[in-house]
């Protein structure tokens, strides 16, 4: 087995299909990347298990097919030293021994069977399928990804729930105390479903995304999913278990409402955020008229700050405190001129959201608990 390839372009494809792979593996064949030479088609694989990473090239120049694991660390540690230059990869798959030849070089490695590689799942008979455009589904995902749990006793809400109904396609993340509602109006399936996406698998596919540009096909069933992207196939396992009734914790009668500048909004709260208490991270808005204040501090140390912003206020005057860190992350997410916070009082969730959608299909809405002042 025997091709050449260019090192620039070997190394661009390796640096991402390496990302799925742990920096600790219970199999030592997942630390390697797993190259399977067809004709003069090179695919080339990484896996940690629960995500699969696949893509392809199309060589000029190869002889000889079969599989073989290549230590995805040092192949890609030796590939970054040379300047771009055809190599050649000699392999003997009978003793696995690889020696790559350079213009001025040659380097010897011992690979591993690639028999010993995960086997890819396969889609049960019944499953959905939706075609989306990249650029939607990188933002469902970059728009709800940040507000993601973290808590191995809750897996569920470890991930994004995507919803595909009669009525649109929805991206949904919460952790219990935030929550990012994405929902498109202009994608629809004639019968409901949904799946859980893992968080990490959800960050290497919007790192995909971003520079992918065409429309994708995405199939799933009850145990995976399936994205087919333009240069790379992803393939994972979905989070098993009933994600939360969101609906139910987002208010609907939320008569106070404020509209304020989103970037002045978030400058002048990461300011006064220094001021918080560590522990507990609050920040205190105070809304009335066309004036919002901002405060914090923190009593041990005899620390405060605050900052005043101009706003628009329909409502009572009213003061209610939110995890400053968690209200950033929500601002920060949001790409609009202005944004718009509506309250019912202030002991109940608060609902954030930009003033104008971009896109008249597409819906975008965060939710932040409140905390005791």
């Amino acid at each position: 087995m025997e091709f050449i390839v260019s090192t620039s372009e070997l190394l661009a494809q390796l640096n991402i299909v390496k990302s799925v792979i742990n920096s600790k593996n219970s199999l030592p064949i997942l630390d390697n990347f797993l190259f399977n030479l067809n004709g003069n088609t090179l695919k080339i694989a990484a896996s940690d298990l629960e995500t699969t990473l696949n893509t392809e090239m199309q060589l000029s120049n190869a002889k000889g097919d079969g599989v073989i694991a290549i230590d995805a660390k040092r192949l890609t540690d030796l590939l970054k030293e040379f300047t771009d230059q055809p190599l050649t990869f000699k392999i003997n798959l009978a003793t696995y021994q690889i020696d790559i030849l350079s213009t001025s070089g040659k380097f010897s490695i011992v690979g591993q069977n690639g028999d010993e590689f995960p086997k890819l799942p396969q889609l049960e008979e019944e499953f959905s399928s939706v075609t989306i455009d990249s650029e939607i589904l990188q933002k469902g995902i970059a728009s709800t990804l940040f507000a993601t749990g973290d808590d191995d006793m809750r897996p569920v809400m470890n991930g994004i729930l995507v919803e595909l109904t009669t009525d649109h396609f929805r991206f949904v993340a919460t952790d219990s105390h935030k929550l990012a509602r994405y929902t498109r109006t202009d994608i629809k399936s004639d019968k409901n479903s949904s799946f859980i996406l893992p968080k990490k698998t959800a960050t290497v596919l919007k790192n995909i995304l971003a520079k992918d540009g065409n429309s994708i096909t995405v199939e799933f069933d009850s145990k995976n999913a399936f994205f087919n992207l333009t240069n790379y196939r992803m393939v994972c396992r979905l989070i098993e278990g009933r994600y939360p009734a969101y609906q139910a914790v987002i208010p609907t009668q939320n008569p106070n409402k404020l509209v304020v500048d989103r970037a002045d909004f978030f400058n002048k709260l990461k300011i006064v955020s220094l001021f918080s208490n560590a522990a507990s991270n609050l920040a205190k808005l105070e809304m009335g008229g066309t004036t919002l204040q901002l405060s914090a501090q923190d009593i041990d140390f005899s620390s405060s700050g605050q900052e005043q912003l101009n706003c628009q206020y329909d409502g009572e005057d009213m003061t209610i405190g939110f995890k400053s860190k968690f209200l950033l992350d929500i601002l920060q997410n949001i790409n609009s001129v202005e944004v718009c916070m509506q309250l019912s009082d202030a002991v109940r969730a608060g609902l954030i959201m930009p003033m104008e959608q971009e896109d008249e299909n597409e819906d975008i809405l965060m939710l932040l608990m409140p905390m005791m002042v």
